[in-house]
Parts: structure tokens; C-alpha cells; sequence
């Protein structure tokens, strides 16, 4: 029998989808290929006059959307960093360096900055402006006017040795590498990089910025999954026109009769002879169907791996954009300015801190750990190191707390010198401290001037958000219950005068550990000294006082302050017979600081506290609240 017209229409239809499901999964994965177009954008620097440093301005990095991957390629070592592009330009203003920005015209620009030709602050200006604004100032000017991290003789002596840009407290981060540097970057207008080798050699000349494109083919995922249908249909229809056909055949010719054979006795064949004979008889129809079965699955699978192989952005998307719901939030003052530091470089600074004071401890090395301490906290270290290398039992200073930072509170200025207050936390003894640390200008690193251990029961005021910072509140301001600047003298008067002082009800006597420790360990020297002294033969006084030290003070949430000050407690043994002297057999510590064991005209000794407060507003109903201290002897002499 002849094939009727659904034989011709099922397998034209098959043909035609065959035909479509091809064009389709073809232009599908044409879109995800040939025409997918580049996936990046590159730009290249070009640098014509040679410089050891190369400044990219933010307006370059944000050209084009997306984060930025920064290439510099040259031999030898390769130096990055980012930072606030005022932060960049005041570090490099004594120095020479090629600026890229964007032109008017919206190419990139590169143009020669010469470095500037006005001389350093001379010491004397720069010691009166640091003493006014940073606590630790006293010791840290003569640092500043003169010393290695400033350009004391002016920009041509900066310029002609170099200043290598790794390692500065200054960068929000750095990359350094070998020959070839690659920085995947995500930097705001704000931000600028440098880029360099050691700061001596010409930086390199081979720098690319290359962002991302959004090369999205909503279509290529439908065209490939809907090609891969019609090819599923096309192969039902196939087979139901081979279907159709096999049904419409006629019947098959009988073949040849087979002549009658005897039946076989297989016990006289030989054991080589005999075979198996299966009982289930094979089906045509079973072969024909896992062939069918072989046939549609290289299509099936063909399919499964295009359809695998569409990423999100090879679908259209119809899903609206999901609004963020309102958290609280804390709003910056009108006017104030950029913190000084981010929440990670306030963690590297502090860890850089706390490694190089920890090796100061171990080699009893003043001159390094001034390189990362100042003011009391550098006086109350030198004068450990004296007495450890005296008395071989001495105990060691606590360490510096780096990690973790649970509190980060940077002055808001974006000049200098800045300040930041940090809290670090010893997670295995449970202790913490605050501590104020300080950069007196772009070259120099940051230095701690106050630690002070916080009780276990003490609570922080409200202190704006790392990302906000907080104003420095002037020595002098009105606008405190107690100015930060006679903070210090009042509560040494309280500790001397106790309830008969004028400050007493100014400051909250509950949970005052400082004033009952100082309290009682006077009562314990004294004890000491009247077992080989009486009245009749010497006397013991005591005395405290505001330190040396300026007070330092960033204002909370509600107006108030946390204060940083310097108060000494002075020791004064004296005889009261001109034929007695004080001897110092039981204080080992006052004979080898005072490098004398006995004296007629008796002996000062010192001690020195770093002490935090909050300090609330002047309409506040709270009173000045003690955070906490820490106190160490500082010095002991003969009286002359």
C-alpha cells in the first residue's frame, strides 16, 4: 500500500521544526558568542615625563560604572595604595609626581605636578600648633619640625632622596608586587590612587584601568530553550511518520517450507559440540525501540547542556528592583568634616602598633617604641625599661590591645595633626583599654599618647558611628560642665582634699576605683615609712596634680566628651632632723631610678596617670564619669 498524505505532513512538519529548532539555537548561541561583544573596557595611562610617582585621580576610576582593576607593570618591585585624594595630594606636596585626571573633553589627562618649593614649619610654630591641638604634643614637635618623617629641609631634599610610599598609616590599603601588579579596586569619586615602585625609581610607565561591561543576552536563553523544544517535537513527528509508514505496508511474502526434522538426541554429542540454547525469543520491537531510544538521546542531552550553559544575564528580566527598607542611621553635622580613619586601616594601624611596642618591650628599645608611643604613654614606658633593666623581676608593661577593636571613634578633620580613640579587648583575660592614638601630618605614622584599662562594669557614653567620627572638643570650651582643660587639676584636688574639695559634687564618687586605690595605697607607703621613721626624724606627704601632658577630648553623641588627661601623684620623704637621712632599703624601684640609696635632703617621687572621663553638657543631670586609668611611676630624684 502507498503511504497516505499524513505520511508527507508529519514528516514535512518534522522537517520544519527541524529547521526552526536549528535557527534558533544557532542565533541563541551566536548571542552568547560572535555577537556577545567585549566583557571588559580597558584604558591606558600614557606617562611622558618620568616621575616616582603616579597620582589617579577618583574622576578616572569612576568613568565608566562597575569596580576597577588597576595594572601596573614594570620590572622589579610595584607599589599601590588609595586613599582620599586630599589625604594623596598633601602626602606628595613636597614631591614630584605625574597627576592623571580627566580632561574637559572627557579623555584621560596626564599632567607633571613639581613639588612644592615652601620649607617645613620651623620648630618652634610647629611645637605651639601641635600643643594646642594633640595630646603627646610636648615630645612628638621637635619629631615633626625635624625630624625623618617631615621634609625639614625643604621639598628638594624630600624630592632628591625619595620617600617610599609602603608601610604609611596614611593608605585606606595597599598591594605591593613583583613586576607585574594587579589591584581590583571599587573606589568612590573621593578616592584617588598612587602608584609607584620605591618612591626613588620612575614609576612604571605601563598602567591600565579596565572596568567590566554589562554584556546581558536576555534572548539567547528562550531562543536555545525553545529551539530545543521544536527539536523534541521534530523527533515526535519523525517518528510518528516511520510510525505510520511501517503500519501502512502490506503483508510480508512466506518464505520457502523448511524440510521436517527429526528431533536430536544431545546425549550422544560430544561435550565440544553442545551449545546453548536460549529460550526467549528476541523482539523486534524492543530493538526497535532502544534504537529510537539511542537516536533522541544525543538531542536530549545537546539540549540539557545549552540550557545549562545560560547564565541570569541570558534571560530577560522581569522583576522589579527590591526597595530597601529604612534602618536608623546617624546624620553628620552640617560642615564636619571626613573622619580621619576607616574601621579597617584604624585595625591595621593599631596591629602595626601594637607588633612594633611589643619588640620595644622585649629589647627595652626607648628609641623604637617612641616611634609608635608619645607623650604619658611613652614616658610611663621609658621609665619601665630603666627599672627593668635595674631589677631583673620588674614586670613588663601590658601589651597594646589590637584585636579586637570594639570601639573606633576618629576625629572628623582632614587636616592635621588627628586623633583617634579606640577600645581594644583581650578576649582570654577579659580585659580591655582605651587608648588615644595620633598622626601629627601626612608622612608620619600614628603614635598612642594614652592607655588607660577599662573596668569590667564601665559603659561607654553614645559615640557617633566610625564611618561619622566625632569633633575634637577644644581645651577651653564653654560648652562641657567642665572645661577638658581643668579636668585634671579638679580631680587632683579631689584626690587630696577628698569631700572637702570645691569639684567634689562635680564628679560621680560610685564605682570610682581610681581615687579608692590611690586612697589606699597611701595609707599602705606611709605605714611602711613610719616602721623606720617617725615625725620627730622624717615625714612622708602626698600631693597631685594635672600632668604635663595636654588633655585631648572628642565630643559623644549628647554633647558631651570623652577627656584623656595627665595627672602625677607626688611622694615627698623628707627629714625632719638635720642628723637623719632617708634611707631606701625596703623601694628598689626610687633607688634605681634616683641612682642613690640614701639622702639627707630626702627623695621626689612621681607617678603618673592616664585617666579617661566623660564629661557630659553643661544642662546635663549626669555628672563627670571616670572610664578608666592606669598608673605607673614615672621618676624619682634626689631633692636638691
Amino acid at each position: 500500500m502507498r503511504p497516505g498524505k499524513g505520511f508527507f505532513v508529519r514528516f514535512v512538519w518534522a522537517v520544519a521544526a527541524f529547521v526552526l529548532a536549528t535557527v534558533m539555537i544557532g542565533a541563541g548561541i551566536a548571542q552568547r558568542t560572535i555577537f556577545e561583544g567585549p566583557k571588559t573596557e580597558t584604558a591606558a595611562i600614557s606617562v611622558k615625563d618620568e616621575a616616582p610617582y603616579i597620582l589617579i585621580d577618583g574622576a578616572v576610576l569612576n568613568q565608566m560604572p562597575g569596580t576597577q582593576t588597576l595594572r601596573a607593570q614594570a620590572e622589579g618591585d610595584l607599589f599601590a595604595s588609595y586613599g582620599r585624594t586630599a589625604d594623596m595630594e598633601d602626602w606628595l606636596a613636597d614631591a614630584a609626581y605625574n597627576h592623571v585626571s580627566l580632561g574637559k573633553d572627557g579623555k584621560i589627562e596626564t599632567t607633571l605636578v613639581e613639588a612644592e618649593t615652601t620649607a617645613a614649619p620651623a620648630e618652634g610654630d610647629a611645637a605651639s600648633d601641635d600643643a594646642a591641638t594633640d595630646p603627646g604634643a610636648g615630645d612628638a614637635a621637635g619629631d615633626v619640625a625635624g625630624g625623618d618623617a617631615a621634609p625639614a629641609e625643604g621639598a628638594d631634599a624630600a624630592t632628591a632622596t625619595g620617600r617610599n610610599p609602603a608601610g604609611s598609616d596614611l593608605w585606606l590599603d595597599e598591594y605591593a608586587q613583583k613586576d607585574l601588579l594587579i589591584a581590583p579596586l571599587q573606589l568612590p569619586a573621593g578616592m584617588s590612587v598612587l602608584v609607584a615602585a620605591d618612591g626613588t625609581a620612575p614609576a612604571p610607565s605601563k598602567v591600565t584601568v579596565t572596568w567590566p561591561l554589562q554584556t546581558s543576552t536576555p534572548w539567547a536563553g528562550p531562543l536555545i530553550v525553545g529551539g530545543a523544544i521544536l527539536m523534541a517535537v521534530g523527533v515526535f513527528l519523525y517518528i510518528l511518520g516511520i510510525r505510520h509508514v511501517r503500519r501502512r505496508r502490506g503483508p510480508r511474502r512466506k518464505g520457502l517450507p523448511l524440510p521436517v526434522t527429526e528431533p536430536i538426541d544431545i546425549s550422544k554429542l560430544d561435550d565440544d559440540d553442545k551449545g546453548v540454547i536460549s529460550n526467549q525469543a528476541s523482539s523486534r520491537r524492543a530493538v526497535a525501540g532502544s534504537r529510537r531510544a539511542f537516536a533522541a538521546l544525543p538531542i536530549v542531552a545537546v539540549s540539557a547542556l545549552l540550557f545549562t550553559g545560560c547564565s541570569a544575564d541570558a534571560w530577560p528580566q522581569f522583576g522589579t528592583t527590591p526597595t530597601p527598607s529604612p534602618s536608623a542611621s546617624v546624620i553628620a553635622p552640617e560642615g564636619q568634616q571626613a573622619p580621619a580613619v576607616t574601621k579597617a586601616q584604624a585595625e591595621r594601624i593599631m596591629t602595626r602598633i601594637a607588633a612594633t611596642v611589643a619588640d620595644a618591650d622585649a629589647a627595652l628599645d626607648g628609641d623604637l617604641a617612641e616611634t609608635r608611643l608619645s607623650g604619658a604613654a611613652l614616658a610611663a614606658r621609658d621609665t619601665n625599661y630603666k627599672l627593668r633593666s635595674a631589677i631583673a623581676d620588674y614586670k613588663a608593661p601590658d601589651p597594646i590591645l589590637a584585636k579586637p577593636l570594639s570601639v573606633i571613634l576618629p576625629q572628623a578633620y582632614d587636616d592635621w595633626p588627628r586623633s583617634v580613640i579606640v577600645v581594644g579587648a583581650d578576649e582570654e583575660s577579659k580585659t580591655s583599654s582605651i587608648m588615644v592614638m595620633s598622626q601629627q601630618d601626612p608622612w608620619s605614622d600614628y603614635r598612642v599618647s594614652y592607655i588607660a584599662n577599662l573596668e569590667a562594669s564601665t559603659t561607654l557614653p553614645n559615640l557617633a558611628p566610625t564611618y561619622i567620627g566625632a569633633a575634637q572638643v577644644e581645651p577651653d570650651s564653654p560648652f562641657l560642665s567642665l572645661a577638658p582643660q581643668d579636668v585634671a587639676a579638679a580631680y587632683a584636688d579631689i584626690i587630696d582634699k577628698g569631700e572637702q574639695s570645691e569639684y567634689y559634687g562635680l564628679f560621680e564618687a560610685d564605682g570610682d576605683q581610681l581615687r579608692t586605690s590611690i586612697a589606699a595605697d597611701r595609707d599602705r607607703r606611709l605605714a611602711d615609712f613610719n616602721q623606720t621613721a617617725n615625725n620627730t626624724t622624717a615625714s612622708l606627704t602626698f600631693a597631685a596634680s594635672a600632668g604635663t601632658q595636654p588633655p585631648f577630648a572628642l565630643q559623644t553623641v549628647e554633647s558631651g566628651a570623652i577627656v584623656a588627661v595627665n595627672i602625677d601623684e607626688t611622694d615627698t620623704a623628707t627629714p625632719t632632723n638635720p642628723d637623719a637621712v632617708i634611707k631606701l632599703d625596703n623601694s628598689p624601684t626610687v633607688k634605681a631610678l634616683a641612682a642613690a640609696d640614701q639622702s639627707a635632703t630626702g627623695f621626689l617621687t612621681t607617678f603618673s596617670d592616664q585617666v579617661f572621663f566623660y564629661v557630659p553638657g553643661p544642662g546635663s543631670n549626669e555628672k563627670i564619669r571616670l572610664l578608666g586609668y592606669s598608673s605607673a611611676i614615672l621618676e624619682a630624684k634626689v631633692i636638691s
